[in-house]
């Protein structure tokens, strides 16, 4: 799945915890473990956790 790839590489970059992250962005700190276990997300969700990843890279982070 690309996004779990996308944020997968988040993670790595910023060595963020995943539950923060997903509490963070979706308010839902197990929603990375969720994406591993076969969530599939909106396409709402989706594009707040590419918005997020993007601006994030942005501010260098």
């Amino acid at each position: 799945m690309y996004l779990l790839r996308l944020i997968n590489r988040h993670l790595e970059r910023t060595r963020m915890p995943e539950t923060l992250f997903g509490r963070t962005v979706v308010n839902d700190p197990r929603f990375v473990s969720d994406l591993r276990n076969g969530r599939e997300p909106g396409p709402r969700v989706t594009a707040k956790v590419c918005t997020y990843i993007a601006d994030a890279q942005e501010r260098g982070r």
